[in-house]
C-alpha cells in the first residue's frame, strides 16, 4: 500500500527519497553519499560529530574493500550505536530501533521481540546485530550495496499490513532523531505487541505528521480515505476516491483488503 499525499502524513522526506545504492563503477563522491546515508538510517537521524565517524570503516568502504552491508554492520556494533541506542534504553525498545534501523521495519509481533531477547541473552550483543544483517529478509531487500530504507510507510511483498500501522508509533517525523523523543527509553510496541492487536494511526495535530497511538479503548471508528484502481483496458490507470469507516476490530482486515484491492491509504483518522 504506497503511500500518497505523503506531506499531509508527515512522511515525504522519505517517499520522496531515491533508494540509495553503490552501483558498478561507483565514484568515491558516490561512497560519500552511500556513508552519510548510513549514518543517518541506523543512527536514527541523530546528529553525528565528525569525532565519533568511524574512519576506519569510511577508509575501507571508500576503497571497496568491504560492501555497504559491512559498513552497516559495522556501525550497528560499534561503541557509538550502543551509546545512543542500547545502554540507556531498555532492551525491547533497543529490539524496536534495531528492526527500524536495520531492516527498515516495526517488529510484528511479540514473537520477533522474545526471538532477539533470547539471542542477546543467550549469545550477546553482536551475534543478535549480526542475525537482522544476515537475515533472508535483508538479503532480498537490501543485499551487499544498498542502504536500508524505511520500508513500513508501505505494505509489499513479504510485510504484514500490521506493519504499516506500527511504524508510526517507531516514526516522529523526519526532522525528528530516536534520541530526541522522550519516552525514557521505554519501549513503545509492547501492549499492541503482547495483545497481538493493530495499532491506530492518528494525527498529532498542528504538523499534520502522523504517529502511532497506543490504546485499549474498544468501539473506537476510524476513517480511512483511499484511492482506489479502478478497473480499465487500458493502459491508463484511473483512481477514484474512497472513505471507510470501520470499528478498530476490524482496522486491520479492512488495510488487508484495501490492499490486494491494489488501493492506497492517503489517511486514517479516529471517526
Amino acid at each position: 500500500m504506497a503511500i500518497t499525499a505523503a506531506s499531509r502524513l508527515g512522511i515525504s522526506a522519505f517517499d520522496e527519497t531515491n533508494m540509495v545504492e553503490l552501483r558498478p563503477n561507483w565514484s568515491k563522491e558516490d561512497a560519500q553519499i552511500a556513508i552519510a546515508s548510513v549514518y543517518r538510517q541506523v543512527l536514527g537521524n541523530d546528529h553525528l560529530m565528525n569525532a565519533e565517524r568511524l574512519t576506519s570503516a569510511e577508509s575501507l568502504l571508500g576503497d571497496g574493500l568491504i560492501s555497504v552491508r559491512e559498513f552497516v554492520r559495522a556501525v550497528a556494533k560499534s561503541e557509538l550505536y550502543k551509546t545512543k541506542f542500547f545502554y540507556n534504553n531498555y532492551h525491547p525498545r533497543t529490539i524496536e530501533l534495531n528492526f527500524k534501523h536495520l531492516l527498515g521495519r516495526a517488529p510484528y509481533d511479540e514473537a520477533e521481540i522474545v526471538e532477539h531477547l533470547d539471542l542477546y541473552q543467550n549469545i550477546g550483543f553482536e551475534t543478535d546485530i549480526d542475525s537482522y544483517i544476515d537475515s533472508e529478509e535483508y538479503s532480498q531487500n537490501f543485499g551487499e550495496n544498498i542502504v536500508p530504507y524505511y520500508r513500513g510507510f508501505s505494505t509489499q511483498k513479504g510485510q504484514k499490513t500490521v506493519g504499516f500501522t506500527r511504524m508510526f508509533q517507531l516514526y516522529q517525523g523526519y526532522a525528528n532523531s530516536d534520541r530526541a523523543q522522550g519516552n525514557t527509553g521505554s519501549p513503545r510496541l509492547t501492549y499492541d505487541l503482547a495483545r497481538n492487536i493493530a495499532t491506530p494511526v492518528r494525527s498529532p495535530g498542528a504538523k499534520g505528521s502522523l504517529s502511532g497511538t497506543t490504546t485499549s479503548e474498544r468501539g473506537n471508528l476510524y476513517r480511512l480515505r483511499v484511492t482506489s484502481r479502478a478497473v480499465s483496458r487500458t493502459p491508463q490507470i484511473r483512481r477514484s476516491l474512497k472513505e471507510y469507516v470501520v470499528p478498530y476490530e476490524r482496522l486491520s482486515a479492512t488495510l488487508q483488503k484495501i490492499n490486494k484491492q491494489g488501493g492506497r491509504v492517503l489517511s486514517m483518522t479516529e471517526a
